[in-house]
């Protein structure tokens, strides 16, 4: 594609890069990424993908923006308050990068609608906030066959991972799904919320930040893809382990014999 001055200027330092290049920035640039809530990982996440030029941006979300939200999720300011978050971030991104076509969905994402929007991207990054939202994230990204970079946050820690079973290598193996790790959400109340527990507001940007960073590469195909494996950063010590995670035969998703074979379990 031929890139205009301005977007030669703006996408200057991609662009210099071998991985990317302006072969690299033109598929930016023609993808589509879904972000699962405009909150603290979804604010940091829009943001960057915004500024990388990603040229279609889906966000759902159907809260509104709180006081309590602006200690974390950057992507909404003070004038924002009682506004819809996701028509807060779409105000936010235009600003930051007028090129990108933001999609908003003043949703909740619901086994009724995930299919037909996940449908629609090249890629979902989850930055929800409770477990029956994640499990559902990952069912819908499996039956649509989209890649999934997940995030969760609590306190001062956080995880991110990437999620492909619906992509087989050249022996038709394929990595593990979000079940392989936690089969089943906890029961309620076992784990508390961020707003029950708390979480320190730059974690976010850091948990969101690495989503994002995930999320280039797996639209660039560069780097080593985090399929198989999970990223848990611990912020007081200030430590990052990434261990490996293999697929589970037996999972009930994308297991070899799956008990999971549509949306009904999420209820209607």
């Amino acid at each position: 594609m031929d890139f205009s001055e301005e977007q030669i200027q703006r996408y200057a330092r991609h662009i210099l890069l071998r991985e990317v290049g302006g072969e690299g920035q033109a598929r930016l640039m023609d993808s589509r990424v879904l972000v699962v809530g405009a909150g603290g990982l979804g604010s940091p996440l829009l943001l960057y993908l915004a500024a990388a030029g990603v040229g279609t941006i889906g966000v759902i979300d159907d809260d509104v923006v709180d006081l309590s939200n602006l200690q974390r999720q950057i992507v909404h300011s003070t004038a924002a308050i009682g506004t819809a978050k996701v028509e807060s971030a779409a105000r936010t991104l235009a600003a930051v990068n007028p090129d990108v076509r933001l999609v908003t969905h003043k949703a909740r994402l619901d086994p009724g609608n995930a299919l037909d929007l996940i449908g629609g991207y090249d890629l979902v990054a989850d930055g929800s906030d409770n477990f029956p939202t994640r499990f559902l994230v990952n069912d819908a990204c499996y039956f649509a066959g989209k890649p999934l970079v997940s995030g969760a946050i609590l306190r001062f820690d956080g995880q991110v991972a990437t999620f492909k079973p619906a992509h087989r290598d050249a022996d038709g193996d394929h990595g593990p799904c979000y079940r392989c790790l936690f089969r089943a959400p906890p029961p309620p109340g076992q784990i508390p919320s961020c707003a029950e527990a708390g979480v320190l507001g730059a974690l976010c940007g850091l948990v969101g930040s690495l989503q994002a960073t995930e999320v280039l590469k797996e639209l660039l195909g560069i780097g080593d893809s985090l399929s198989g494996s999970l990223v848990i950063i611990e912020a007081l010590g200030t430590t990052f382990r990434k261990i490996k995670v293999k697929r589970d035969p037996g999972c009930p998703l994308c297991g070899d014999h799956p008990t999971i074979t549509d949306l009904s379990i999420h209820g209607g």
